[in-house]
């Protein structure tokens, strides 16, 4: 059995026994009124967390929104759907949604679009739900504020461990980190760690995605330290890096737009060849 996400056939959602079953290696998990696994199967489950993360499925195809919707749901989430951007817009009014996750190619506005929007307002998590792959399309998605993506077709399992490591970068798990509640400066630049808020060298105010934030907090945490892609992308997003994974290249371009004076000779967040990237600056904890 195929054991990534393939938009399911239609199915009668009154009758468990025509559920869509998603394979995860040998074993089967159906989207059902009970969730059915044999023995091997990795199924994750939010346990034991209050309040239950309130999540937001953004997707024009029902099967696919549904789907997604039940799975979370069955992992201990509070979930609602909508199936545009303007059913999405009143969602968030009346849920309050901890994290978004917005299907990129959608009629009407289309989830890039959305998730600028969003960020431009607030400061919601979104994670992306994406058929585009290319570099250029990935960091599209970055540009416009979202803090992951996942590229169709997927494996649930994994969308939940995306979803919960973000969570664990908001408030809906709240930050243990050392600097939480601090402002540090570097290189003239002064960082307010819980507002996210950067105040440059020339006086501009920028606010950080939760994504940027925490990149920018490992990068502090270990200045003057090469740290590698992949431990970047473990520390900041709780997660390991996929065949060709661009993620942490796509968000430090994104950073330096909003840190570096000059973001085509950046001097703040180094390069280092075949090893990673570095904050070339020391760091000033202020009281």
């Amino acid at each position: 059995m195929d054991n990534t996400y393939q938009r399911p056939p239609e199915y009668n959602h009154g009758d468990a026994g025509s559920a869509w079953g998603v394979g995860i290696g040998r074993t089967a998990v159906t989207f059902c009124d009970k969730v059915v696994a044999a023995s091997g199967a990795l199924v994750l489950y939010w346990h034991n967390m209050e309040p239950k993360p309130n999540i937001l499925v953004v997707d024009d195809h029902p099967e696919i929104r549904n789907s997604v919707a039940r799975y979370l749901t069955r992992s201990g989430m509070e979930v609602a759907t909508a199936e545009n951007a303007a059913d999405m817009d009143r969602q968030i009014d009346t849920e309050k949604p901890d994290l978004i996750v917005l299907d990129v190619m959608m009629p009407g506005e289309d989830g890039l679009s959305a998730c600028a929007r969003l960020q431009e307002s607030g400061s919601v998590p979104i994670l992306l739900l994406t058929a585009l792959d290319s570099d250029a399309d990935l960091l599209k998605g970055f540009e416009t504020g979202a803090d992951d993506y996942i590229s169709k077709p997927f494996n649930p399992p994994e969308l939940l461990a995306r979803i919960k490591a973000i969570l664990r970068r908001t408030q809906v798990i709240p930050n243990k980190d050392e600097l939480a509640g601090r402002k540090v400066r570097f290189g003239g630049v002064t960082y307010d760690v819980d507002a996210r808020v950067i105040e440059r060298a020339d006086g501009r105010m920028e606010v950080l995605t939760s994504g940027e934030a925490s990149l920018l907090c490992v990068l502090i945490e270990n200045a003057r330290v090469t740290v590698s892609r992949d431990d970047l992308l473990l520390k900041s997003m709780g997660r390991l890096p996929g065949p060709f994974d661009r993620t942490i290249d796509n968000q430090v371009s994104r950073l330096r737009k909003k840190i570096e004076p000059d973001v085509l000779r950046p001097r703040l967040i180094a390069t280092v060849r075949n090893g990673g990237y570095v904050l070339s600056c020391d760091v000033e904890i202020l009281p």
